[in-house]
């Protein structure tokens, strides 16, 4: 009986410990706006960088970073929805700027990440 008992445990902790060996997970994206995922699937992911430029609101600032957080409008070059994404910019960009301004910026975009280009409140 004893041996059957640590037989059939050690099958549950092997089938177990199997399903441990998952590979993890590539991390999502923050959030988006309900209908914005669909639309993501549009955007470029080739090398060429594109530009294109639209107007939003700040919603966070990392100057350590060096990135802006924008809830910003369709970016119709680039074939993007409004959705909130952050973006590298220089200390000189957004000194004068805060959290809550509503501003408008350009952008290059080389399929991966985006670089402001010009950015002013308005």
């Amino acid at each position: 009986m004893n041996k059957m008992l640590i037989v059939a445990s050690s099958l549950a902790l092997s089938a177990s410990l199997a399903g441990c060996k998952k590979e993890a997970e590539a991390p999502q994206a923050a959030a988006t706006p309900s209908g914005a995922d669909k639309a993501m699937s549009n955007m470029s992911t080739g090398a060429a960088v594109q530009h294109g430029s639209s107007t939003g609101t700040i919603t966070a600032i990392d100057a350590a970073k060096g990135t802006v957080t924008l809830n910003h409008k369709e970016i119709a070059a680039l074939r993007w929805p409004g959705m909130t994404m952050s973006f590298a910019a220089t200390a000189e960009q957004l000194k004068d700027l805060k959290v809550g301004d509503h501003v408008e910026f350009e952008l290059d975009w080389d399929g991966k990440s985006g670089l402001i280009t010009k950015i002013t409140k308005i």
